[in-house]
């Protein structure tokens, strides 16, 4: 019963991360339609930190069990366990399957409360199993929208005051982007109800960051180009058509790149990729609206005086022409060879640490802070059966349940077997591992338990939290081969389109695939060293590689779009320099702030939302600061017109 009910709460939540053609999926649907998961158990274990129970402790244990068994669903026996070493003992708590993880709150939260009462000195009771994971997990994100939106429209208003040095200038995009946010929250609660998308908290977190960064971004590039019209034109409303005419289609192409890269993740077979996809699709989308439809009236409105004590007046010459970025692009475009040798010796330095990069997170490796299922887990897996408080389940036709108890009974790293239910025709057994839950050792137990399984009976499924994780990690690698190749084909063709040349976008994609190496490897480096994280969580590449190049490739967009603009009437390293000059100032500010907003979601303690984060984040400041503003303008100025081959630029005679 134990290992059964372990299994049941916490394939239910993995499960909503499986494929469902998945074994251990489909392990788990027939379970649950043979009834023999009905009840999951909190487990209670209690222990003296190692040292052996004395008499009035097992006497404590006794009185517990009495105290909890009123707890237990529908009159379940509540039944103690001691461990062999005499030091640690548990309590199942049975509690019914049918109860929601909204609602499981409650129950843990009386059986935590329930088992600290009256125990002597120095005992201690920890509840730990399925419920107490899903609660404990659940309770990362408590208020997490809230704090989040805090911390983020904090860090996005102190780099705006910064940016303009403004006293309210700040306030107008700040409040655009907010009431953006709001709007696709709502949308994506309406769309999710429509489509049936599973949403959490963490779906919605890295929709919020999304909308919030890159739509401060577009916002600068707008305000950017207003600003500089407005030096050219008396009438504001003449200035903001002209800034939208040209900043709109760089915002627009950079845009749909991005939403056309996140709707590849609906190729996903990771139901929750695939509903960060679509959250992030509706996110970017309304802050693309709000940037180019909301922001310019906003801006209009107020007038010049809103960049008041900087007011732009007609005729006044352009600080970005002969400013701090003109000086960069005099020194990268007289040097382009050795620039181009430095930045990308850069890159690969940075890259080494990949070599090690290790994916897949245990349940008890997921939270930064230590919860009290966590370290419940740890005590259990010390003073019983490592398998024992996740087995793994095996379902197999009743007439050859006995060959495949046998067989998987024979299979190395397989502690025990027993029956743990029937039904329709079918068998359950459970089966400890020696291995703790979540290592390699028990994912190679559990394939070779699968091959046992299915060679005594080939409709057999194997199933349970480890075969869940086996499963995951396996989807895992088919959606990077696969969603990968179709995010970097989105970003090749809408260069192809923007840019008129192969060579462009070639090489725009391979930089900024050559920064997400760079990003992943220092970040594992970090992550190894600073973090002490013992791997990557397995939807981490995924997403990393999809938010940085799409992201990053914004960057590129602006840069070439106005060298392409200049390439008219200059020569190309002319047009490169000339367009660092007047971006670099701009698009520096929008990398700082995007990587900042990524940084944000470190305030969540779970570690999956601290890796994306900190990739992204490192990512796109080493995209603004060295691949954007030094290594493209080297290659550029390097290739000359060849750079815009095959198009009509590439005809003309650099002079």
């Amino acid at each position: 019963m134990l290992g059964v009910g372990v299994e049941a709460v916490q394939a239910d939540n993995a499960t909503s991360n499986l494929p469902t053609d998945s074994e251990a999926a489909r392990a788990t649907a027939l379970q649950a339609s043979l009834g023999t998961s009905e009840y999951t158990p909190a487990i209670v274990v209690i222990d003296r930190d190692g040292a052996a129970l004395t008499d009035a402790d097992r006497a404590a244990v006794g009185r517990a069990v009495e105290a909890l068994a009123p707890l237990a669903s529908d009159g379940q026996r509540v039944v103690p366990v001691f461990a062999d070493d005499g030091k640690a003992a548990f309590v199942a708590v049975p509690l019914s399957t049918s109860i929601s993880e909204e609602d499981l709150a409650g129950p843990v939260g009386d059986i935590r409360s329930t088992a600290a009462q009256d125990l002597p000195d120095g005992l201690r009771a920890q509840v730990t199993g399925g419920p107490a994971f899903v609660v404990d997990l659940s309770k990362v994100f408590d208020g997490a929208d809230v704090r989040l939106l805090i911390t983020t429209a904090g860090v996005v208003a102190l780099l705006l005051l910064v940016t303009y040095r403004s006293p309210w200038l700040w306030l107008v995009p700040l409040t655009v982007v907010g009431v953006a946010d709001q709007v696709a929250a709502k949308g994506l609660a309406i769309g999710t109800h429509v489509f049936g998308f599973p949403t959490d908290g963490a779906v919605t977190g890295i929709t919020s960051v999304l909308v919030f960064g890159a739509g401060t971004n577009y916002a600068l590039l707008v305000i950017a180009r207003y600003r500089e019209e407005l030096r050219r034109h008396d009438d504001r409303y003449e200035a903001m058509r002209i800034a939208l005419d040209n900043a709109a289609p760089a915002i627009l192409a950079s845009s749909g790149t991005v939403v056309l890269a996140l709707l590849c993740l609906g190729f996903a077979d990771n139901p929750s990729s695939r509903s960060i996809g679509f959250g992030g699709a509706i996110g970017i989308v309304t802050a693309v609206v709000y940037a180019l439809v909301v922001l310019p009236a906003a801006m209009t409105v107020f007038g010049r005086r809103l960049f008041w004590p900087f007011v732009p007046r007609v005729g006044q010459a352009e600080p970005t022409r002969d400013g701090f970025w003109s000086k960069v692009a005099a020194v990268v475009t007289a040097r382009p060879a050795r620039v181009s040798l430095v930045g990308v010796a850069v890159l690969a330095v940075l890259a080494l640490p990949l070599a090690g990069v290790s994916t897949g997170l245990s349940d008890t490796e997921q939270f930064r802070d230590t919860p009290e299922s966590v370290t419940g887990q740890e005590v259990l897996a010390e003073h019983f059966p490592a398998g024992a408080s996740q087995p793994t389940v095996v379902i197999a036709t009743a007439d050859r349940a006995d060959a495949v108890t046998e067989a998987v009974a024979a299979t190395d790293g397989v502690q025990r077997i027993q029956p743990a239910g029937k039904g329709e025709g079918r068998a359950v057994l459970s089966v400890v591992l020696d291995a703790g839950p979540g290592t390699q050792q028990a994912f190679g137990t559990v394939t070779a338990v699968r091959t046992a399984a299915h060679a005594a009976d080939p409709t057999s499924l194997v199933g349970g939290a480890d075969a869940d994780s086996l499963d995951a990690k396996a989807a895992a690698v088919h959606d990077q081969r696969l969603v990968i190749p179709l995010i970097l084909a989105v970003v090749l063709v809408v260069l192809l389109l923007l840019l008129r040349s192969v060579v462009a976008a070639v090489l725009l994609v391979a930089t900024v695939v050559a920064t997400f190496a760079a990003s992943l490897g220092a970040s594992w480096w970090a992550f190894t060293h600073w973090f002490g994280f013992p791997a990557l969580d397995l939807s981490v590449p995924l997403l990393s590689f999809l938010f940085l190049v799409a992201l990053g490739v914004d960057y590129n967009i602006f840069l070439t779009t106005r060298a392409k603009e200049e390439a008219a009437q200059h020569d190309t390293k002319q047009a490169i320099s000339t367009a660092l000059a007047v971006t670099g100032g701009v698009i520096t500010s929008a990398g700082v702030l995007l990587a900042a907003v990524f940084t944000v979601l470190g305030v969540l303690p779970l570690i999956t939302l601290t890796q994306i984060g900190v990739i992204v984040g490192f990512g796109v400041l080493l995209d603004t600061l060295l691949v954007r503003s030094v290594l493209v303008p080297a290659l550029v100025s390097l290739l000359g017109r060849r750079f815009w081959w095959p198009g009509a630029l590439s005809r003309s005679h650099d002079r």
